[in-house]
């Protein structure tokens, strides 16, 4: 699995984890998946991203694209 690959996991996981957690616990987790939109928006821009940065030191390999 690569760095892309991975984040794409990540995220994903997150955002249908959000959206049931409002379904069947709270509306507010909803507040959680608009965090990770926002986010995922602003790396596009910036190529900053955290969770990029954890995968990277755990020795996954990464293609071109990802700086």
């Amino acid at each position: 699995m690569t760095v892309e690959r991975a984040i794409l996991l990540v995220v994903g996981t997150l955002i249908v984890a959000s959206v049931l957690l409002a379904v069947y616990v709270n509306l507010n987790w909803l507040w959680l998946t608009g965090v990770l939109g926002a986010h995922l928006v602003q790396a596009s821009f910036t190529g900053l991203c955290p969770v990029v940065m954890i995968l990277k030191k755990l020795g996954l390999p990464q293609k071109s694209g990802f700086a």
